[in-house]
């Protein structure tokens, strides 16, 4: 499916036993497109804590998620392996 979407800024955060988070999206970013290398849980938010009651993201699968400014994402390891999840922020 074509979104139309701009892709700008590319953050790489480690999937790993305990949540880490995102920086804040930049300025103008509408969308991120997110896929990772393991399956995960990921939460959007302003500040966001990833558990295992977040949204479930599938082993590479990529996936469109709205977001506002201020927002960031966290990610969470499923399994006992370390993963990496690419966020790419985009504009209309």
């Amino acid at each position: 499916m074509n979104y139309g979407l701009r892709h700008g800024t590319v953050l790489k955060l480690t999937s790993g036993s305990s949540s880490s988070a995102s920086d804040a999206f930049t300025d103008g970013t509408e969308y991120i497109r997110v896929v990772s290398t393991i399956a995960c849980h990921i939460k959007v938010a302003v500040a966001p804590t990833a558990a295992v009651t977040t949204t479930y993201l599938p082993a590479n699968e990529v996936e469109i998620i709205k977001v506002s400014a201020g927002e960031k994402i966290a990610v969470l390891r499923i399994g006992g392996s370390d993963g990496e999840l690419y966020v790419t922020e985009l504009t209309e």
